[in-house]
């Protein structure tokens, strides 16, 4: 799969999904506005890219200790920036990874 940041981003606005790997799938519907079901995507799977996406999908909730323990799941260091950066890095590095 060879997907820009702006083709992702371009998805996204107009709900044509294309075929992601669970963890760019959980940041996908997380930024149409669907957290549960992003936090499907990722809950039960314990790949290092899941984890990361898991915990920011806690911190956005507020759940910070639970994010504390899936960045550490990541090897990731816990983020306080804002979260609307956290979704581009995770994504631009997911998406760079999956080229």
């Amino acid at each position: 799969m060879s997907l820009s940041l702006q083709s992702f981003l371009a998805s996204i606005r107009s709900g044509d999904r294309p075929p992601l790997p669970m963890p760019l799938r959980a940041l996908w519907l997380d930024a149409r506005g669907d957290w549960a079901g992003a936090h499907k995507c990722v809950d039960m799977r314990q790949d290092k890219d899941s984890c990361w996406v898991h915990a920011y999908l806690h911190r956005k909730e507020g759940d910070l200790w639970n994010a504390r323990y899936w960045y550490a799941r990541a090897g990731r260091p816990p983020r306080e920036g804002p979260l609307e950066e956290e979704w581009r890095e995770i994504a631009a590095a997911l998406l760079a990874d999956a080229a």
